[in-house]
């Protein structure tokens, strides 16, 4: 079903997605949905004595000789195994599906009606990265950064934003995760504001004195989460017999600010 909604041929050629750990055969009661595949969630699925932990984020990028328990990330491997918890994983094939993660961030901070790619396939006009909309009346590029923090769950980082606060918006792009690279193709777009995570000093200055859109940065985990639900609805529309669960642990790097 999962593989169904978001096609691992459609992962980038250097992304690792599918089933990380389990047994194909293993039967499935509780589905634990996440961002991360980091300790306080396994540690969660285990309390909730979950079968599998569906997460965006992929435990390996890159190869490994070993999954001993003296690494962090072999520790995890080591506690799912012992307690027959599996792990799956969809990552850039989630971002580019139709529904997919930029839909659902789209929809958290209060985009309306139909939603089409920023940067589409050229094979498949409605898959691609990032989503275009619009808002249901224009609000000030102020109003849609509070709206749009509103619509997010909290982060040490909250939410940043690059213009003029009193600048009209209504037509908004935005992209699940990093979106460096789109920012060229926001503005080529024409909207009027560009939401992401992970906007770097110099890219972000030289594209706001450009005359580009807007920005508002938001925590790269907070740009993701609202696609747990997404993906955890998929089982649940289907009538399979699973419970499922958004994990609410805020696994984003940064802990506090200041």
């Amino acid at each position: 079903m999962l593989e169904a909604a978001y096609p691992p041929a459609r992962a980038e050629s250097w992304d690792a997605v599918g089933l990380v750990s389990g047994d194909p055969g293993q039967g499935v009661r509780r589905v634990l949905f996440a961002v991360d595949p980091v300790a306080a969630v396994a540690a969660e699925a285990l309390e909730w004595e979950a079968d599998l932990i569906v997460t965006h984020h992929p435990l390996y990028l890159r190869g490994t000789t070993s999954v001993a328990a003296t690494t962090p990330k072999g520790r995890l491997i080591r506690t799912l195994i012992k307690n027959d918890i599996a792990l799956y994983t969809a990552h850039t094939n989630a971002d580019v599906a139709n529904p997919g993660v930029s839909d659902a961030l789209a929809r958290a901070v209060g985009l309306v009606g139909d939603l089409v790619p920023l940067q589409s396939f050229p094979d498949d006009p409605w898959r691609g990265l990032g989503r275009i909309g619009e808002l249901p009346g224009e609000v000030t590029l102020g109003e849609f950064a509070a709206q749009a923090a509103e619509g997010l769950p909290r982060t040490s980082a909250g939410v940043r934003v690059a213009g003029d606060l009193s600048r009209p918006v209504r037509r908004v792009a935005v992209s699940g995760g990093a979106g460096d690279s789109l920012l060229e193709t926001a503005k080529a777009a024409g909207v009027d504001v560009f939401l992401t995570a992970d906007l770097r000093h110099h890219p972000a200055s030289e594209f706001v004195e450009s005359g580009g859109p807007a920005l508002v940065d938001a925590a790269h985990w907070a740009t993701e989460w609202p696609w747990l639900d997404s993906a955890a609805s998929i089982l649940r529309a289907s009538g399979v017999n699973v419970e499922t669960r958004v994990s609410a642990t805020v696994t984003d790097a940064w802990t506090r600010g200041y």
